[in-house]
């Protein structure tokens, strides 16, 4: 995917980070009624996205219903956009913004609100910067096609993001596991194992932090 694209792609991507501003302004019930609601229109949707059968079923019928110029270049132009902004593997399967709502849902529901409001954010704005400085500036490349800039992005946004919301801790134990999840690309989608991995990674550090400081005290 060129630059173009990928610029395209991750301006859509970063349309996520309304999942936490939602949350900070608005509570937890608002923020997965949204999500909730969002994942439902994104499910009823997808098929029509995938099978361009039934796509142009209904292309064609809005331009029997309203025959103008305009209304065929708009849609033209909107499905121009969709197809250059999708990955290969998304053409015949499930999208990145199924995953993602899904993932965040989850978060939002089993996570206490800092830690789900860092990993959405950290899984939203470090995949964008991974990507684009990986794009734009990577000159040291692996055989999965990532750049060490482009992890670097990743890593040095979620200790940014999350030190202030969890701790300095269990910043770098979360942003060593979503920059290793964001590398390899972890099934079923890196938009879904990123949230979870680096949200149940704070959990589980700032857990274990009063146990280590009582040790220590020892």
């Amino acid at each position: 995917m060129s630059i173009k694209s990928e610029l395209k792609r991750k301006s859509l991507h970063l349309t996520g980070l309304t999942v936490p501003l939602i949350y900070i302004c608005c509570g937890r019930t608002a923020t997965l009624a949204f999500v909730g609601l969002a994942f439902a229109v994104f499910v009823i949707l997808e098929p029509f996205r995938i099978v361009e059968e039934w796509r142009d079923r209904i292309k064609y019928g809005l331009l029997k219903i309203y025959p103008s110029p305009q209304l065929g270049r708009g849609i033209e132009f909107i499905e121009g956009h969709i197809d250059d902004i999708t990955r290969p593997h998304e053409r015949e399967g499930i999208a990145a913004h199924i995953y993602f709502a899904a993932a965040s849902f989850v978060v939002v529901y089993f996570f206490p609100r800092e830690m789900a409001i860092g990993a959405i954010t950290v899984a939203t704005l470090g995949d964008a910067l991974a990507a684009i400085v990986g794009k734009s500036f990577g000159r040291h490349r692996f055989s999965n096609g990532k750049s060490l800039e482009g992890s670097l992005a990743y890593f040095l946004t979620a200790i940014f993001v999350l030190t202030p919301l969890v701790g300095l801790f269990p910043a770098l134990a979360s942003a060593l596991v979503g920059t290793a999840v964001e590398f390899y690309n972890l099934p079923p989608d890196d938009n879904f194992s990123n949230q979870l991995a680096v949200a149940f990674t704070v959990f589980v550090v700032d857990s274990l932090l009063p146990f280590f400081s009582s040790i220590a005290c020892l």
